[in-house]
């Protein structure tokens, strides 16, 4: 295990040098592996229509669920349309998986709701354009590897909180419930469904719960039909011809605008940017961890393997582009892309085409939109509520977990639905951060086994022999110090309390640090406090078994030229012999 773990932290992903930018020759786009090569052509017309036939399925599945998540947002069901198009093109074209499909999705909707509430749509665009930003960034100083390190309660304690939020949206267009402008906040908009739940009105309940069933009966009994797709279908043919009085797209919204937005780019200030700066932080943390997380579970699916960096750089992009085109942020979606594999894609032309059924819909058949009902709509996005929350994975995580997963846990999930979702993420990457620090250091302890020979400073398992290792090198009053990990600020001030134990003044200390991968500047300063006490108390301090990384770190900042070159050697046998060159006697 502690092998394992030594050569995971001295992998280059745990290095201070992959805090660079990375070639841009690695963010070649994968739709460029169907370009042909010398052999020929790669890509041939059976695998166009495998990708034309996927695109249009997949092109369908997206309609319904881009006009509802921009909705539950807070936006038009236009602008849900128009980010489907521009960041899903982007995506496609750019991306670094294979069969990524980029749109709205439903992790976004609760803090583009609070962005538009609270700066306008204006404050919107600006948000997901510099979202975009962050996400190139990411891209381009490959930070994709590190996003999938977020922990697993902390993705799971907003992922669900989003998904109950959603639901709790959904109530009001679901029930037909006369309430002219719901709470924000969550328990004072369930007090007023409460109140207001004299105000039902039947007919559309009946067009929402219909919608509901058809689209379980399918996913249950048709699961190679798009259920939501399906369900939206038969509540707008029925409400068209049965003109049955529900409230609809096109008595809300008036339609759909039958031809594409023009590009224009917002009025940007220094007031509005640092007023929407944590909302583009959360949505390009959340666009992140959705898009990696899509491209996984298409890795899984399909045996492929995505470019992260690239990928997050085409997310940027397509958001950026998106915000240009008025529309809201964007990122890869699981259930589509999903669908995108089991219709038989082979390409990213599929994701291409998915986007070519969208223009093909806003151009010629945006009428078909305003009879799509506002509760068959709700009920996709309550249907789409419950498969985000997974209560059977939270409930599990909460029975089964270490008591500090489950507070971290529970602690994202009640800021997410209690506060806000920015609020949320952000104290999630902060407990993130704690929780890593408090299972590293738990793992710290100071073992002392004599008091005149050895003192270790233990990160993790010690190997069994290193004490009579040490023991049959030792001379009299020499001791050594074995530092065993990774010697960051986590840790760094055990060396100085390891010091305080000693009790008798010995000659010499050694410090072996062959199981130290990393330094951080916190350790290298705790070194030079060590350097200072020891040449106080008369010791002199010897280095060995450095590793190549902790010691140019070293270097640089002068520590070793501090030390003297003459203290650092290659192994512990002449670090004793350069403290006592005498001979124990005999």
């Amino acid at each position: 295990m502690t092998e394992y773990r030594n050569r995971v932290l001295d992998s280059p992903m745990y290095s201070f040098k992959s805090f660079k930018f990375i070639n841009i020759r690695d963010l070649i786009p994968r739709i460029v592996e169907l370009l042909p090569d010398k052999k020929g052509p790669r890509y041939g017309p059976a695998s166009f229509v495998k990708d034309c036939i996927a695109g249009v399925i997949v092109g369908i599945v997206a309609l319904p669920l881009s006009m509802a998540f921009s909705i539950a947002a807070g936006g038009t069901p236009a602008q849900g349309l128009y980010t489907a198009i521009t960041a899903g093109f982007c995506v496609s074209l750019l991306g670094g998986s294979k069969f990524q499909i980029g749109g709205p999705t439903g992790a976004f909707v609760i803090i583009i709701f609070g962005v538009m509430r609270d700066h306008g749509p204006a404050g919107l665009i600006t948000a997901t354009i510099l979202a975009g930003i962050m996400l190139v960034v990411m891209g381009l100083t490959g930070l994709g590897r590190f996003i999938k390190f977020i922990p697993y309660p902390v993705t799971t304690g907003f992922t669900t909180g989003i998904g109950v939020l959603i639901f709790s949206q959904q109530v009001k267009d679901f029930f037909g419930l006369k309430i002219a402008a719901s709470s924000p906040a969550f328990f004072e908009k369930w007090v007023e469904y409460i109140l207001h739940f004299p105000t039902l009105h039947p007919l559309t309940f009946a067009i929402g719960a219909g919608t509901m069933l058809v689209i379980i009966f399918i996913r249950r009994f048709f699961p190679y039909i798009p259920g939501a797709a399906a369900g939206v279908a038969v509540a707008t043919v029925l409400c068209h011809f049965l003109h049955l009085p529900v409230e609809t797209v096109g008595s809300k919204f008036g339609g759909i605008p039958a031809s594409l937005p023009i590009p224009s780019f917002p009025a940007l200030s220094w007031r509005v940017l640092g007023a929407v700066f944590p909302s583009a932080f959360s949505i390009a943390l959340l666009a992140a961890i959705e898009s990696l997380l899509s491209a996984v579970v298409s890795d899984g699916m399909t045996g492929d393997r995505h470019n992260a960096n690239t990928e997050l750089a085409a997310q940027g992009l397509g958001n950026i582009v998106s915000g240009i085109f008025g529309g809201i942020p964007a990122t890869g979606a699981i259930a589509r892309t999903a669908t995108n594999i089991k219709a038989g894609a082979v390409s990213p032309v599929a994701g291409i085409m998915h986007v070519v059924t969208l223009v093909v819909f806003v151009l010629f058949l945006s009428p078909v939109a305003s009879a799509i009902p506002l509760a068959g709509l709700s009920a996709v996005l309550m249907i789409v509520s419950w498969d985000m929350s997974n209560l059977s994975r939270f409930i599990r995580l909460i029975r089964r977990s270490p008591k500090s997963d489950t507070w971290v846990l529970l602690t994202t999930f009640l800021l997410t639905i209690i506060v806000d979702l920015t609020f949320a993420v952000e104290v999630g990457v902060v407990l993130a951060v704690f929780l890593f620090l408090k299972r590293m250091i738990e793992v710290t302890n100071i073992q002392l086994e004599n008091d005149e020979l050895i003192t270790e400073l233990a990160f993790g398992d010690i190997g069994k022999n290193t004490a009579s290792e040490i023991g049959a090198l030792a001379r009299q009053d020499i001791e050594i110090y074995e530092i065993n990990g990774p010697f960051f600020f986590g840790v760094a001030d055990m060396l100085q309390n390891t010091l305080l134990r000693v009790t008798k003044t010995p000659k010499a200390l050694v410090l072996r640090m062959r199981e130290v991968p990393v330094i951080d500047s916190t350790g290298i300063t705790a070194l030079e406090s060590f350097l200072i006490q020891c040449r106080r108390r008369k010791l002199r301090l010897i280095i060995c078994e450095i590793r190549k990384e902790p010691r140019a770190t070293l270097e640089k900042s002068g520590f070793i030229e501090d030390l003297g070159r003459e203290n650092i050697v290659d192994t512990v046998e002449e670090a004793v012999d350069l403290a006592d060159p005498q001979p124990p006697a005999v």
